[in-house]
């Protein structure tokens, strides 16, 4: 390997990738320095251009390849490599199982530091593809053109509907086919886009602020149901509905049909009012016969049937018996909490979005189920003596923060509540890992289960069984 300049830019000759690391990119050592690299794959030997320094570590980006790793694949999306929404297409599954479990072990290893049990292996997805079950593609008048695109010297129509490129808010790259969600997510997406250019009014601007067409929402659901939201930047009556109309005469199957007027500078919609236009103000999602209501503001988790895997692990690592309180933490809309309730004795459920502990209430009731209560509010402060005083000491704890983990308050509390069990399950290892460490003062980490929900992406779910000392 020897290096030389080019451009400014250092650039490193016939490196060899060593290894896969966190955030789904590669790492390389070069005289004692630590070199970050995406793009790539374990045994590639490739070309790099220093792209960040720092004092204890390089980024690169590969502009040749001399080999390429036994563990590459060909990617199957036509996108792939300029749009950033499956960066691990290039690598089998099962290596990415296989690195996905490494990133859990190193995790609670390196930043735990508490003794571990035997890991279970990881749980894979049987659906590696059209696995989602939400997408939101943005409008734009300003897409992106591929290296390929600008030098064919063809033009292009820059009225795009489909995903942000990485690491800019304002490209947007058109996209054809996308192997995320299930169809009719593709021809509803490229039929909203067809329909907005025969129009005259402006796709979105999101550097100047200015556009009508905005975001549009598709939402499938195991049960069949599939709901689509069209969001624009004002209340233009002629447009929007001639575009609920338009796709409703080409999809019949869409049984919600709704849109939201959003003139705000982003694009949230959690506090705009959503207008139900067509059907039903919701679709449900179904595991053992609970129905699960999602509206246009719910959260569920993307992976739908993976999703069944992951709360029949943590019912099972919960070890309930049908005489336990569990206290359900971070609830969100009540999933994991309506989905045990019947196997223990009481659910508490506590969450800070007061419209999720709404849909968790909701989803108790259409399903009979009347053994759970749902607070909202800052979970420090929800998770009080008063409440353990009101509902009494839990016997297990079942906690699902967000990437964050969770604050050392909760944390303080939790020791402090001494739980028989806790289920701790984690879209983040290394949150997780800082959180098990001050956990074991009291806890012993008893089992360990990955699960993988987002394939050909870095991103895994991990469950940790932590029992009382």
């Amino acid at each position: 390997m020897r290096k030389k300049k080019k451009k400014h830019f250092e650039i490193l000759e016939n490196v060899r990738i060593d290894e896969m690391v966190a955030e789904g990119k590669c790492m390389t050592r070069l005289d004692n320095m630590v070199v970050f690299v995406g793009g790539v794959a374990p045994g590639d030997v490739v070309d790099l251009r220093i792209t960040r320094q720092k004092k204890n570590f390089l980024e690169a980006e590969p502009v040749r390849f001399h080999a390429f790793s036994e563990l590459r694949v060909q990617p199957f999306c036509e996108h792939f490599g300029t749009c950033g929404g499956c960066k691990w297409q290039h690598i089998g599954y099962d290596t990415q199982l296989f690195y996905k479990q490494k990133q859990v072990k190193d995790n609670l290893e390196r930043i735990g530091k508490v003794a571990l049990p035997e890991f279970d292996p990881i749980i894979g997805s049987d659906k590696t593809a059209f696995y989602r079950n939400k997408l939101e593609y943005t409008f734009s008048k300003n897409g992106w053109l591929t290296n390929e695109q600008i030098q064919s010297g063809a033009e292009f129509n820059r009225n795009v509907l489909g995903f942000h490129m990485p690491g800019r808010f304002d490209k947007i790259l058109d996209i054809e086919n996308c192997y995320l969600q299930p169809e009719p997510s593709n021809s509803i997406r490229l039929a909203a886009r067809d329909f907005a250019r025969t129009l005259d009014l402006h796709f979105y601007d999101a550097v100047k602020q200015e556009g009508f067409w905005r975001n549009i929402i598709i939402r499938t659901a195991n049960t069949g149901e599939l709901m689509v939201i069209l969001l624009v930047k004002s209340d233009v009556q002629e447009a929007i509905l001639g575009m609920l109309d338009h796709l409703h005469a080409q999809f019949p199957e869409i049984t919600s049909l709704q849109y939201v007027v959003n003139p705000k500078m982003n694009d949230t919609f959690h506090d705009m009012e959503v207008v139900c236009y067509k059907g039903l103000p919701y679709i449900h999602e179904e595991m053992e016969g609970i129905r699960f209501r999602v509206g246009p503001k719910s959260f569920y988790q993307t992976n739908a049937e993976q999703a069944y895997v992951l709360y029949k692990q943590t019912r099972d690592l919960a070890g309930l018996t049908g005489n336990e309180l569990v206290y359900d933490l971070y609830t969100g809309a009540g999933t994991i909490a309506n989905f045990v309730a019947r196997q223990c004795r009481e659910v508490i459920g506590i969450e800070y979005v007061p419209s999720a502990i709404e849909d968790a209430k909701i989803n108790s009731q259409i399903n009979d189920i009347n053994n759970t209560t749902f607070y909202a509010g800052d979970m420090k402060d929800i998770l009080s003596d008063e409440l353990i005083n009101r509902h009494g000491r839990p016997d297990v704890i079942i906690t699902d923060p967000p990437r964050a983990g969770m604050h050392p308050d909760v944390i303080a509390k939790l020791l402090q509540v001494h739980a028989n069990r806790i289920v701790y399950v984690s879209c983040n290892p290394a949150t997780q890992a800082r959180d098990l460490e001050l956990l074991s003062e009291k806890y012993d980490v008893t089992r360990v289960q990955p699960v993988d929900m987002f394939p050909q992406t870095h991103h895994v779910e991990n469950i940790v069984l932590l029992t009382a000392k």
